[in-house]
């Protein structure tokens, strides 16, 4: 993984602006890379750490995610619904990646394929923590790109989350 360009600092938010299909924001966390990533890899606990609101709980509970793991998550955003997540990339302490989709078959044409991804940079005296929200994969990228300023919001949260999680 590249260097971290920027450090997150207050009223920095969207690094990737000028990328329609890409949102991406950073924050320094004063912990080891691996605690954080053991939050991240532990599909249980990101209720705990979720900016949006949305995420409920794990379907199978807790499990340590690896590469091409599968984990169901129940959501709400006005009304209940599941996802299905498939973790697309994968290094462990440095990188982790999933792709959700609709637990709902049909659901599949319409909506899903966006990547939520986190890299780790060991820095000194804690972590650069990067979120990232990839839709270059999503189904209809034009029906999804007016929720990125909401998005990059709550993957601000997201990260003072963790950060307050992994130093409590």
């Amino acid at each position: 993984m590249e260097q971290a360009s920027q450090v997150f600092s207050p009223g920095m938010t969207d690094l990737t602006a000028d990328q329609p299909d890409l949102a991406s924001v950073e924050r320094f966390i004063p912990a080891p890379p691996e605690v954080i990533f053991d939050l991240l890899a532990d599909p249980a606990r990101h209720a705990e750490i979720d900016g949006s609101g949305t995420v409920r709980t794990a379907t199978e509970g807790s499990q340590r995610l690896e590469l091409g793991a599968k984990f169901g998550m129940n959501m709400k955003a006005g009304l209940g619904y599941s996802m299905e997540n498939t973790v697309v990339e994968f290094d462990d302490n440095r990188r982790i990646a999933w792709q959700p989709r609709p637990t709902v078959s049909f659901m599949r044409h319409f909506v899903g394929g966006r990547i939520w991804r986190y890299e780790l940079e060991p820095a000194e005296g804690g972590t650069v923590v990067r979120e990232s929200w990839d839709i270059s994969h999503e189904v209809f990228k034009r029906a999804v790109r007016p929720l990125r300023s909401k998005t990059v919001d709550a993957m601000t949260k997201t990260l003072e989350r963790i950060e307050r999680v992994v130093t409590a």
